[in-house]
């Protein structure tokens, strides 16, 4: 395991045995590289995040999760599912996986996107909420707690709309999967 301090923050990595033809493992400010062939191992990290800082976690294959972070967090992998509860502002995506997120905020700028191909998306989000929305899947449905404004076309399968006052954009785009948008207090 490695650790990297830089400006940004910290960065921390688990690098396998390098093979000797190969160009070394190595972790890096963001991120890193690491050639697992031949290395049949399992890691797991618990990282406690004192309050106020952001956090951001990534892996290639395996779960992700994020719970109590106190502050705004961000999760990325690609074979895996994702679990994050945030008090500030959450973006989470995978490819394999379904995503579970839990939003104290109701305020972000920008896109704020959960994206996946295969797996569910259900993100539950302050009542106060005013955003446009749009969510899409192919095989799967869409439900809301929230009232929508349509916009344009709606489906079983894909809308746009308004929640409130409307805002920011709220996307979440699966193919094999549905989508729920659950109201927190």
């Amino acid at each position: 395991m490695e650790v990297v301090e830089h400006a940004g923050g910290v960065t921390i990595c688990a690098v396998y045995p390098s093979k000797k033809s190969g160009r070394p493992n190595e972790c890096k400010p963001g991120g890193g590289r690491n050639n697992t062939e031949d290395n049949d191992v399992s890691v797991e990290f618990e990282v406690q995040v004192p309050a106020g800082v952001r956090f951001q976690g990534t892996t290639v294959n395996g779960d992700i999760s994020g719970r109590k972070l106190p502050a705004d967090a961000e999760l990325t992998t690609v074979n895996g599912g994702i679990s994050l509860e945030a008090s500030g502002v959450a973006r989470a995506t995978t490819v394999n996986g379904g995503i579970d997120v839990k939003m104290g905020s109701a305020k972000w700028t920008g896109a704020l996107e959960f994206t996946t191909v295969n797996g569910g998306i259900s993100v539950e989000l302050p009542a106060s909420i005013s955003a446009d929305f749009e969510a899409s899947t192919v095989n799967g449905s869409v439900e809301s707690d929230f009232p929508i404004t349509i916009q344009g076309k709606m489906s079983p399968r894909s809308l746009r709309g308004r929640i409130g006052e409307g805002g920011p954009t709220l996307r979440m785009t699966t193919v094999n999967g549905g989508i729920r948008l659950e109201k927190g207090s």
